[in-house]
């Protein structure tokens, strides 16, 4: 059976899309020899700012870890000003209704009083912190930032529809990217911007920065904000120091900080000064060795009262996992009718959760034609994508689901979306997705557009960058 595709940019083999009718003309003009040394100007480029990503597990042949490139791609992905509107209205809805969500699960708990979602999938998720109950963060938003993974896919008419894919809602990354990547483009191609009206993208962090602010716990009219780091070793070290220094404030290291009469302090050259909002690039498990994890290095002692009491906020706040969970995921929308009385304007991917017996039963009979995820998973990994994986692969699956059913859930393989690519031996399809970066403080914002993810190998569903994917600049063309 031939999967139907839906293309970005050409409507058919002869037709181009009219919002892409001004690329592909410029697209076809350039020679091979010109976007072949564009792309390495910017592959090079890209090295001299140290614009990398550690790959995990992965080692040199000298046994010490690896960096690469995340590859960047010269096409860029183009959305229209209607679609983007519509995306974008889905999207403050789902992230309002997912933050109404978390503060109800650590106070009144009415959606499982009123039967919508099961407790135990709540209670024995391993995001729940009971040290959350009863907990009032800054207007109630637990998630400041979040990064929404959509994907699109042809409907029965062959259009192409949005689907949310996956809520990230713990420490969102790759914002960066998008910002190098937009860089980078205006770089290379400027007379593209002269001839089309792209939405900018370059005030995401004073946006971030307003945002931090607008949720501190202080009266002050200049909180101190500090962007919170694992250490250079963290694979998104890069991203972290970019945002600060875009920011203009510090990066600190756990050792940086302490607790002193329940306020948080940074060490500075000029001594102690008071910090009032984290933005957190650390797990909740490594935050604090009194309350979380003893050993850890990378947090501060002492943290979790002082961000109890009121007198620190975090972004994002400790419990805010209990909502990105993929057993979670299939509630979304019904979360968004319980607490805003809407329906949905951006769907779920369908979805069968190895909890329930009949679901269960489906997947075990169709494995050879789903993608079947760990609900703990993340980065592409602990995950089969049915129509690609061989027979032992798939057996191997099927133990794993028979032994620990609500441990998974499934989906349909969805054809996402392709777009043109350049590639080793010219311009290919490959297929994309797009992370939306949402910023909810006294209101719910976003710039226009996202990091479009590319599976660059031939046929590949995976975009994950730690899974060899790419990402391409996002263009919002403004009406």
């Amino acid at each position: 059976m031939q999967i139907q595709m839906f293309d970005e940019m050409n409507a058919s083999p002869e037709a181009v899309r009219a919002h892409y009718t001004q690329y592909a003309k410029w697209l076809a003009q350039q020679p091979e020899e010109v976007m072949q040394a564009r792309r390495a100007e910017a592959e090079m480029i890209f090295r001299r700012v140290g614009i990398t990503f550690a790959v995990y597990g992965a080692k040199d042949e000298d046994g010490a870890g690896t960096e690469r490139l995340i590859p960047f791609d010269l096409i860029p992905r183009v959305i229209p000003a209607h679609e983007w509107k519509s995306m974008e209205a889905g999207l403050v809805q789902r992230v309002t209704a997912l933050n109404r969500f978390i503060h109800d699960v650590y106070h009144g708990q009415d959606i499982i009083k009123a039967g919508v979602v099961p407790a135990e999938q709540i209670f024995q998720n391993a995001q729940f912190r009971p040290e959350m109950m009863g907990v009032d963060v800054p207007g109630g938003v637990y998630s400041i930032i979040s990064g929404i993974d959509i994907v699109r896919a042809p409907d029965a008419q062959g259009n192409g529809e949005y689907y949310v894919l996956e809520d990230n809602l713990r420490v969102p990354s790759g914002v960066s990217y998008m910002l190098e990547d937009r860089k980078m483009m205006m770089r290379l191609f400027p007379e593209l911007f002269a001839q089309n009206r792209v939405a900018p993208v370059a005030h995401y962090p004073d946006l971030l920065l307003e945002t931090l602010r607008a949720v501190s716990p202080a009266q002050a009219a200049q909180p101190t904000v500090v962007v919170l780091t694992p250490g250079m070793y963290n694979s998104a070290y890069f991203e972290h120091a970019f945002l600060a220094q875009q920011m203009g404030v510090e990066l600190v290291e756990g050792q940086d900080l302490f607790v002193k009469d329940n306020f948080v302090y940074m060490r500075t050259t000029r001594g102690p000064k008071r910090v009032d909002v984290i933005y957190r690039r650390v797990d909740d498990d490594f935050l604090d060795p009194l309350a979380f994890r003893p050993t850890s290095t990378l947090g501060c002692a002492g943290l979790l009262d002082v961000y109890r009491s009121g007198n620190v906020t975090l972004c994002n706040a400790i419990g805010t996992g209990v909502a990105d969970d993929k057993s979670i995921y299939p509630y979304v929308p019904k979360m968004i009718e319980f607490y805003l009385g809407e329906k949905p304007i951006l769907n779920n991917v369908p979805t069968f959760m190895g909890r329930n017996a009949d679901d269960l039963k489906y997947i075990l009979a169709n494995l050879k034609e789903l993608v079947v995820k760990e609900v703990h998973g993340a980065g592409g990994y602990g995950m089969l994508v049915g129509p690609a994986s061989t027979k032992a692969e798939i057996e191997d699956f099927r133990k794993a689901v028979e032994a620990n059913p609500s441990g998974y859930i499934a989906q349909p393989t969805l054809s996402l979306s392709t777009c043109p690519t350049y590639v080793e031996n010219g311009i290919a399809p490959r297929h994309i997705d797009l992370r939306p970066f949402v910023l909810s403080g006294k209101t719910v914002q976003m710039v226009p557009g996202g990091l479009t993810r590319v599976a660059l190998k031939e046929g590949s569903l995976v975009v994950n960058s730690s899974q060899g994917g790419g990402t391409k600049d996002t263009w919002i063309l403004e009406a």
